[in-house]
């Protein structure tokens, strides 16, 4: 079982983001966490949607200040709204979220996470894309969320795992997870890949 095989490596998780780390703990994988130093998250203007969340993964897996070991794994990972051709990023402050959570309502963006996996010797990057769809909301509806959850942390302004979600999300094709910051079916059967390769 590949638990049992994960567990001969050191599984080190570079993320500040709680929701990622929630997800991989409740994947059944031991693991430690290492907060990132700041990156600065600019790339190359001519990057399509898919190729964006996985530089920025792999920006961030080249920040890491440590040495890994040959039973270390590095995990790092990016998430990106994409919506009307362009990437929707995170809030300025709640009357930012209001005008995001404005556009995005009634319609359907895509989320996209890159995510990269680097030991001692080798590195493997992929991603997971999934559609998310809105039910119509009022500005009211919006402004209570952005007022009780402030999700200022969030790209797209919101969290699928919070009121939202719940009220306001009438369709998802793709992962959930993958939507909430980190594709963790998609990440496991890469382990997989990336321990016996």
């Amino acid at each position: 079982m590949l638990l049992n095989e994960l567990e001969k490596f050191e599984l080190i998780l570079a993320s500040k983001s709680p929701r990622r780390r929630y997800l991989l703990n409740e994947l059944g994988i031991k693991f430690r966490i290492s907060d990132l130093h700041a990156v600065d998250e600019t790339y190359p203007s001519e990057l399509n949607k898919t190729e964006i969340p996985v530089f920025l993964s792999e920006l961030k897996s080249k920040t890491y200040s440590g040495d890994l070991k040959v039973n270390q794994i590095l995990i790092t990972a990016d998430t990106i709204v994409w919506f009307e051709n362009a990437v929707i990023n995170k809030p300025r402050d709640p009357k930012d979220a209001i005008s995001i959570l404005n556009r995005l309502q009634g319609k359907m963006h895509e989320v996209i996470t890159g995510v990269t996996l680097r030991s001692a010797n080798k590195k493997h990057s992929f991603y997971s894309h999934s559609e998310v769809y809105f039910a119509p909301l009022t500005n009211e509806e919006i402004i209570y969320y952005v007022d009780k959850f402030n999700p200022l942390d969030k790209a797209g302004a919101y969290g699928i795992q919070e009121w939202i979600g719940y009220a306001g999300i009438k369709e998802i094709r793709g992962s959930y997870f993958n939507v909430m910051g980190l594709p963790v079916q998609k990440l496991y059967n890469e382990f997989k890949n990336f321990i016996t390769t």
